[in-house]
């Protein structure tokens, strides 16, 4: 068998791909050509690459398999009933003047609004990681986490360790972990056997060696059902700043109240679909909140890659559609599509104060040079982009006019957007708005803003990398 046979092989199964691509997997157009170009003009790279990355005839079943909110269906249909009216006024006014965003959440991810939380924000992985430590310490029935990665490193085992004295006290402990992203922070099975042994469950979500897209990058955490993070956060040293990036800037909320609830019923629900177990809702995992003092209002809002839409970037896109005032984004990776792009160049020429935040060094070099051109395209409609230049940013915030945004797992890039399950928080309240904006601001003093002018005099190097890495960026 020779090298010519071998290559005719590889270009008659490149057909058979770019036929499914075509005409079986109805693909978006942009990311259609991208593949067909990577199957043609570098056959056998861009065999392998769709062999790991392209497939997607499977996520429907799987996003299906994940879902099935039956029992937030009357609760569903009283909360749209009630919030068309718009007579009802929400416990917060500023919820009132994004009715619309909280409509379209509902009615396409059906994420149901809960308005008595209080919302801690955290920046720093020193205050974040306390927070947590503090929570797990306090637990006295379950605790439940799901994170993309957990590394095996001082942070990671510090949890590990925590975590399984807290099972040993009869404590429920359930960690999910995404089986590629424990893999890329170092860790194994074998990491987590303190848990294991101490009668903790460890759910593995999607077997490594299965695709390389489709993961969980979901970052949550219950306690005892009164009690939820929710954010970028992963754990590892790094996000203490103690890796090869610097400083870490990140951002998560700590909640209080009933959105907990809905964290709960997404975390089950991902639960049982990784390990099979059936753990049903019911006053063990969903206690009495009691009287929360808390007036935020909150609705969890999750990505899934086989949704017929993509509910956190049309969150996104409609919170800025909303915005008078100003819009502050902040982003480890921006890849977005025309739609977002189009949102942002409409808010911004029409007097809108819309700013963008990346970080000033790659975690991945080709990511970050498509974000760079998608940027540049940006510049002339007004919109003004800062690099942050103290470590690495990988927040992943949207606050608008001071009263309304979004924290979670979800990138503004298509891997959040198409091809991974995320999961966001979006709040609509003008204390934590205001915080939100006032972190932002805090940032600027320590970026380097993007002017046009600077963008124009990039060298031809940075240019061809720009080039290059954004035609291949819709394949994810």
């Amino acid at each position: 068998m020779g090298p010519e046979f071998l290559l005719a092989v590889i270009l008659v199964i490149n057909v058979v791909f770019a036929v499914i691509i075509v005409f079986y997997e109805r693909r978006n157009p942009i990311a259609a050509v991208a593949w067909l170009m990577a199957l043609f003009l570098i056959p056998p790279i861009g065999f392998v690459l769709y062999l790991f990355f392209g497939q997607n005839y499977t996520r429907r079943r799987i996003c299906a398999m994940m879902e099935g909110r039956d029992l937030l269906r009357d609760l569903l249909l009283a909360q749209e009933r009630t919030f068309s009216d718009p007579r009802h006024r929400f416990t917060r006014p500023e919820a009132d003047e994004f009715r619309e965003t909280i409509l379209l959440l509902l009615r396409n991810d059906r994420a149901c609004l809960t308005e008595k939380n209080h919302l801690d924000l955290y920046t720093r992985g020193e205050d974040m990681f306390e927070a947590l430590f503090a929570a797990i310490r306090g637990a006295r029935h379950h605790i439940h986490l799901e994170y993309f990665i957990v590394n095996n490193d001082d942070l990671g085992r510090s949890v590990i360790r925590a975590l399984a004295e807290k099972a040993r006290e009869g404590v429920e402990v359930r960690l999910l972990i995404d089986a590629m992203g424990v893999r890329a922070g170092g860790g194994s099975r074998a990491a987590f056997s303190e848990l294991t042994e101490a009668g903790g469950k460890i759910g593995v979500f999607l077997p490594a060696i299965y695709r390389f897209n489709y993961r969980n990058h979901r970052k949550i955490v219950v306690v005892d059902g009164t009690l939820g993070f929710i954010g970028g956060f992963n754990i590892g040293d790094e996000y203490l700043g103690r890796g090869p990036l610097g400083t870490w800037r990140d951002a998560a909320v700590r909640i209080v109240g009933d959105a907990v609830r809905m964290l709960q019923y997404r975390f089950l629900l991902d639960w049982n679909y990784t390990t099979g177990e059936r753990l049903e809702p019911g006053p063990l995992y969903f206690p009495d909140p009691g009287s929360s003092t808390g007036t935020t209002p909150v609705q969890i809002v999750s990505g899934c890659p086989g949704t017929r839409w993509n509910p956190i970037k049309e969150g996104y896109i409609k919170l800025i559609n909303s915005a008078r005032e100003s819009v502050y984004i902040q982003t480890p990776y921006f890849i977005p599509d025309e739609s977002v792009m189009d949102a942002l160049r409409l808010a911004a020429l029409s007097g809108v104060d819309v700013r963008i935040m990346i970080p000033c060094k790659p975690d991945h070099p080709f990511v970050y040079w498509a974000t760079l051109s998608f940027i540049g395209d940006l510049l002339d409609s007004g919109v003004r982009a800062y690099t942050y230049d103290d470590g690495f940013l990988h927040a992943k915030t949207i606050v608008v006019d001071r009263k309304a945004g979004s924290i979670g797992s979800a990138n503004w890039d298509i891997r959040s957007f198409q091809l991974n399950f995320e999961a966001n928080a979006f709040f609509y309240d003008a204390r934590i708005g205001a915080e939100f904006a006032r972190r932002f601001e805090e940032d600027l003093v320590i970026s380097t803003e993007i002017t046009p002018e600077r963008y124009r005099a990039r060298s031809i190097r940075v240019r061809m990398k720009e080039s290059i890495s954004r035609l291949f960026s819709p394949l994810g």
